[in-house]
């Protein structure tokens, strides 16, 4: 398990997944100015080479985060162990930029994967590697219920637009709708998983993700945040339940370098992405 973990983080950090890929090829075509077009040329030239020879695409290789639906027989012990046994040799082996330092010290404590299990009737293993200046336009909402999708909406796109260039875009956003705090940013990133393109199960979720998607898309902050027709690429949105007091809206940015990778053990191991 350890030696398929890592060839999967391997292949997260130096293969950007053929969908992305398109996405990407795609706004390349639909801009028009030349600085969105060249900053787009960069990234996907950054995108060949990082393939090509087998390295990690931007030298932020992220923080390593583990979603793990685990079958009733596996032992969680035994997979916890080879996931962080796997991070720390993929970041001597790819290697990996060690990302984890103490808050208080600054001293560099390697790679620290963050780990999140739930039961499954397989065992399988989500990889998101997640780069940093991503992660800090990350951000939590605490809305009143009255305000509801409108609500989400204005603070989605006034938060993008804060942002500006800082998440590296194009970028695809997360969001997460439910209570408490916690399950909302949990369903935030995992709803980066989603293939670009690929919408919500639920017909109304969907139409607001394509409405989020173009309202972002008309701010104009570009490639790289220097203009552009494209920002973002995609925005997924995942709902659960939540308090009757509650609506929390967690948001989640993935720069242009969407990281992932899967790993599902049945008779056979099948990696992918």
């Amino acid at each position: 398990m350890e030696q398929e973990i890592l060839e999967a983080i391997k292949l997260a950090v130096t293969n950007i997944p053929q969908d992305v890929v398109e996405a990407l090829e795609e706004a390349y075509k639909k801009e028009e100015s030349e600085i969105a077009k060249y900053n787009l040329e960069l990234i996907l030239k950054a995108v060949n080479v990082a393939k090509k020879k087998g390295v990690p695409v931007c030298q932020d290789t992220g923080t390593p985060i583990f979603f793990v639906e685990v079958e009733p027989n596996d032992n969680i012990h035994k997979i916890q162990k080879a996931i962080i046994n796997a991070v720390s040799r993929a970041t001597q082996e790819v290697p990996l930029r060690p990302n984890a330092l103490s808050v208080l010290t600054g001293k560099v404590l390697g790679n620290i994967p963050e780990i999140h299990l739930e039961p499954g009737n397989k065992t399988r293993i989500s990889i998101l590697m997640k780069g940093g200046g991503s992660e800090n336009c990350s951000a939590l909402f605490t809305l009143t219920p009255g305000e509801g999708l409108e609500g989400v909406k204005r603070k989605v796109i006034e938060h993008v637009k804060a942002c500006g260039g800082k998440p590296c875009p194009p970028i695809i956003v997360g969001i997460g709708i439910a209570s408490p705090a916690e399950k909302a940013m949990r369903l935030a990133k995992k709803a980066l998983f989603r293939k670009i393109g690929e919408r919500h199960p639920n017909k109304e979720i969907a139409r607001f993700e394509e409405e989020l998607l173009r309202e972002i898309n008309s701010l104009g902050i570009g490639p790289m945040g220097m203009g552009g027709k494209i920002t973002a690429l995609d925005v997924k949105v995942e709902v659960e339940s939540r308090h009757p007091a509650s609506y929390i809206v967690a948001l989640t940015i993935q720069c242009w370098a969407h990281r992932r990778a899967f790993i599902e053990f049945d008779e056979e191991v099948r990696i992918w992405q």
